[in-house]
């Protein structure tokens, strides 16, 4: 290679180099915005409470809705292999949009239960949209460093699902114009994606519409296994997210700390994650994606068990509990996906994430309405323990497929 051939691909690897840095900060930040819509209405369930008198099943199904939408969203969307036969930033884009118009609607037309149940699960469906493609993008700029990227998008979609309680907490006291601010900022990302980010140089041309991929996906044992592993993570996730900002509420009332502290504590908490989920990202590049997901499931579980003895007591000791639970709950989640990535077929990519996700969050319907049933069973203090089993099971399918011949396709040999 003469010295100006050097010189251009010297220029050219630069380029390419710039640029997904550039991508990566720009889609974080639009996977930030547009993901503050999904805890939007559970941010403002003290207010809604008073204002519609709302049971705790009402309650539970202003969460379990957008799970619900998700899971459709999700099942529709890997059926018909949308994520890998259409261009996955304008699908960003568009979803993040009607997102945002579901979430807006549900901050001006929501005056009861059942209509706002309706528009919450629309709200789940449309950011089905969002999620699995914005790791499919990340996905075509980064071959290397691939769990570090994937752990920083994670780590932004954690700080913008916690965002709505820092919102409801120093916003404003109307809460319907808090939702309406959430619904900008999901505008805004979606803005984002379809302005300013690109596909990467891994990127492949569209697919083949296959509607047996969607279940052809899981006949790859190493995906099958790291899809077991999150299914063990999702158990315990979102019904951790849910219900202890309301544990945290409960315990602060007990103690007599104000709410607005109850607010912020439980945002700093859910956003511990953020940092959980870059610093498990930078490790599992290095020293291997299974081993960093078994460590973080086992202290997640740990917390699940240890989290209920600090209700009603110390809150700087349930703080300190709460925000390890909060780092490690969401840190290995980024690392379930970066292997999906690497085991799977890279034609279908979009379609083995969009399923891991759906059936990962059908199971969080059953966990997040287990809780308050254990809650009136056994209270606060060990209600949380009935999510400890789902990582448990989860490290039993990370170490197996640790254990398997190609597993040396994750993370170039750092199994």
């Amino acid at each position: 290679m003469d010295p100006s051939e050097k010189h251009t691909k010297g220029k050219t690897e630069s380029a390419a180099a710039g640029g997904r840095w550039r991508t990566l900060v720009l889609l974080s930040l639009a996977e930030l915005l547009a993901m503050a819509l999904w805890f939007s209405a559970s941010a403002v369930v003290p207010a809604l409470r008073v204002e519609w008198n709302l049971s705790d099943a009402s309650v539970s199904w202003l969460t379990i809705a957008v799970q619900l939408g998700f899971v459709c969203g999700t099942l529709l969307s890997a059926f018909l292999n949308l994520p890998d036969v259409i261009n996955v930033r304008y699908l960003f884009a568009l979803c993040a949009f009607a997102g945002a118009i579901a979430n807006a609607a549900f901050g001006v037309y929501a005056h009861d239960a059942n209509t706002a149940v309706a528009l919450r699960f629309l709200t789940g469906m449309f950011l089905a949209g969002v999620y699995p493609p914005g790791m499919k993008i990340l996905a075509t700029w980064f071959q290397r460093g691939r769990g570090m990227a994937l752990g920083m998008l994670v780590g932004a979609l954690t700080l913008g699902k916690a965002s709505p309680y820092l919102v409801n907490g120093v916003g404003s006291a109307n809460w319907r114009q808090n939702i309406l601010f959430i619904s900008l900022l999901a505008l805004l990302g979606g803005l984002l994606v379809l302005l300013f980010v690109e596909d990467g140089p891994h990127a492949l041309p569209a697919a083949k519409f296959d509607l047996k991929q969607a279940i052809a996906v899981f006949r790859n044992r190493g995906v099958r296994l790291a899809s077991f592993g999150y299914f063990g993570h999702m158990w315990e996730l979102y019904a951790m997210w849910a219900w202890l900002p309301v544990m945290i509420r409960a315990s602060m009332d007990v103690t007599k700390t104000s709410s607005v502290s109850a607010e912020v504590a439980s945002f700093l908490v859910i956003g511990c994650g953020a940092a959980g989920c870059v610093v498990a990202g930078l490790i599992a590049d290095r020293i291997g994606r299974t081993v960093v997901t078994s460590w973080a499931m086992g202290i997640s579980a740990s917390c699940c068990l240890l989290i209920g003895f600090c209700f009603g007591g110390n809150p700087f000791l349930l703080l300190l509990v709460a925000a390890i639970w909060g780092a490690s709950v969401i840190a290995d989640s980024a690392q379930f996906s970066a292997c999906v990535t690497e085991l799977g077929d890279p034609r279908y990519v979009g379609t083995a994430l969009t399923m891991q996700a759906c059936i990962g969050f059908l199971l969080t319907t059953i966990s997040i309405e287990l809780v308050p049933h254990f809650v009136k069973l056994v209270g606060w203090q060990y209600a949380f323990a009935v999510l400890a089993p789902g990582p448990l099971l989860g490290v039993v399918a990370m170490l197996r497929l640790r254990s398997l011949p190609e597993a040396v396709k994750i993370a170039h040999g750092r199994r």
